[in-house]
Parts: structure tokens; sequence; C-alpha cells
């Protein structure tokens, strides 16, 4: 038995290789693990996208939409598009304004990072 658990192990390492791989390659360009956790700090601190989005990203009524499920109002869904949609900003059926940049002044790679973080969201 120990000779057959052995003999897998290589095989095993290399499949989760794979997959680690795999999901990396999913992200979107030039987007990693420590972007999205950027973003998700901007995203609840300066950013003050948690005002109408909530500390959790679901949404605050008559404010802000939930933004943890892929249904998309001023975007696809895409990085770039809400990448798009943050630099814009939006307005919402109950009326609430988004400004550009969500209110604050963002540099691009805080705009960047906080829409890795809200894709993020809605793809894992």
């Amino acid at each position: 038995m120990n000779k057959l658990l052995t003999s897998l192990a290589p095989a095993v390492c290399a499949i989760g290789l794979l997959a680690t791989a795999a999901s990396a390659q999913d992200l979107p360009v030039g987007v990693n693990e420590q972007v999205i956790s950027e973003g998700e700090a901007i995203f609840k601190g300066a950013g003050t996208c948690f005002a109408c989005h909530g500390q959790d990203a679901k949404g605050v009524p008559n404010l802000g939409a939930d933004l943890t499920d892929d249904e998309w109002t001023h975007a696809d869904g895409t990085y770039d598009a809400i990448v798009a949609t943050i630099n814009s900003g939006a307005q919402a059926a109950s009326g609430a304004v988004m400004p550009p940049k969500g209110g604050p002044n963002l540099t691009e790679a805080q705009v960047k990072a906080v829409a890795a973080y809200v894709w993020s969201l809605a793809n894992k």
C-alpha cells in the first residue's frame, strides 16, 4: 500500500501544480492575489466603496448593488468593464449616483486594484 501511495505522489503533486497554474491564468492580465487584496483594503477603506456596497459587498438597499453575484447593471462583469465603470461612475435605478472613481481621488492603480477585488467576488 505504501509503495502505491509513494508512486502516486508525484502525479498528485503535478495535478495540484497544474490546478494552481490554471487558476492563476484565469485572472485578468495584470491581476494577482496581492492586487486583489490591495483592492479589498481600498474598497473597505479609503475608497469608501463600502458606504454604498457594504463591507461584505452585498449591497446597501437603495444605494449600491450587490457585487458578489453574477448580475451586472453597468458592466458586463469583465475586469476591463469594471475598471471603466469605476472610472466613469454610474447611476443606480434608485437614483443614487456613484461619482467617477467612487468619489475619492483614487489613482489609476487603486481603481484597477478595486476592480480586481470586485471582479474576484463574482468569479470565485
